[in-house]
């Protein structure tokens, strides 16, 4: 069983044993890791931090309406209208197809910056440049206020994990999500990466994870239920040992809207709908070590945490339902 740590909890204990917290190995909780916890004193949201400028030629999505968060705000939703699909043999197929290949390529090069004692900053800003040198717009940047241009998820921060000043250790596992935005469209994906010396749980749980995405994306084709996801995640999870998936964040339709219907549920449920040709969505499993997926998110209201310290990794790709099966856009 899992030592386990209110959020309130948590926070008080750091406070109390800061050096005692920088490595964190406790008998219960597989492997041995670095914990990441939110610097004191605690700064609440984000506004505090500069967002980075894009060339003013680079086309925004709508949801962005300036270069600055405080302009749009932390309570944004996306307009979409229809069921999703999309023509297939289209030009708008074609469009999505240049976003997620670029999604692809951006999250590629991230991977080349994964080093020990480099910074998520420093990555962030790396992939800012790629990105808009390749005359594409960082989705993440400014939607609903978030301030980074890529998310990066370490340890036991689950995802949304803002970029900072913190520097790879040898033995973190970090999940970097890269989202762009090119010729109307978004490209979404992600992956867990392996920094230095990971010990043998926290690669174990990296594995797990992408089967996992692999298997689901093995069971899509034109007339599944969306629900069976969610099964075949679970069942996967249930064969490999004691983990757990987050149910709390999901995958979603893609496209032209960064976030809309479907939504793409990881763990059992009895979401409705069936996918038809033309449906295009993420599959983003988050797998937890041990039983509890409970989380909490950091003062700066984006970094989602497990309550108690566990570590978690998330793998994601683009689908798009074809006529007679799927295809990984993101692949």
């Amino acid at each position: 069983m899992a030592f386990r740590l209110g959020p309130r909890s948590l926070c008080r204990a750091f406070r109390q044993q800061n050096s005692k917290w920088r490595k964190y190995s406790v008998q219960q909780l597989p492997g041995d890791y670095s914990v990441v916890l939110p610097k004191e004193p605690f700064v609440w949201g984000v506004s505090h931090i500069i967002p980075r400028p894009v060339p003013i030629h680079i086309p925004r999505p709508p949801y962005v309406k300036g270069d600055s968060p405080t302009i749009n705000g932390l309570n944004h939703r996306e307009v979409y209208e229809g069921d999703g699909r999309i023509a297939l043999g289209s030009s708008e197929e074609m469009s999505l197809r240049k976003a997620a290949l670029l999604a692809r390529d951006a999250l590629s090069y991230a991977s080349t910056l994964v080093k020990v004692g480099v910074t998520t900053e420093t990555i962030d800003t790396a992939l800012h440049d790629w990105i808009t040198a390749h005359e594409a717009y960082p989705s993440p940047l400014l939607y609903s206020g978030f301030p980074k241009s890529c998310c990066t998820s370490v340890n036991n921060i689950l995802c949304h994990g803002v970029p900072d000043g913190r520097p790879l250790e040898d033995g973190d596992i970090v999940n970097i999500d890269v989202t762009v935005y090119v010729d109307r469209n978004h490209g979404d994906t992600s992956r867990t990466f392996l920094v230095g010396d990971v010990d043998e749980p926290g690669r174990r749980l990296v594995d797990i994870t992408n089967n996992a995405l692999d298997l689901a994306i093995q069971y899509c084709g034109p007339g599944k239920p969306f629900k069976g996801i969610g099964k075949v995640i679970h069942d996967h999870i249930r064969r490999s040992g004691n983990y757990c998936v987050s149910q709390r964040f999901t995958g979603h339709g893609i496209g032209s809207a960064f976030h809309r219907p479907p939504w793409i549920l990881h763990h059992l449920n009895d979401e409705p709908g069936v996918m038809l040709p033309g449906h295009c969505f993420t599959i983003e499993p988050i797998v937890i070590e041990g039983p509890d997926p409970t989380d909490w998110t950091f003062p700066d209201g984006w970094a989602a945490s497990t309550e108690n310290c566990s570590r978690g990794a998330q793998a994601e790709h683009m689908v798009l339902i074809t006529e007679d099966g799927y295809d990984v856009l993101t692949a």
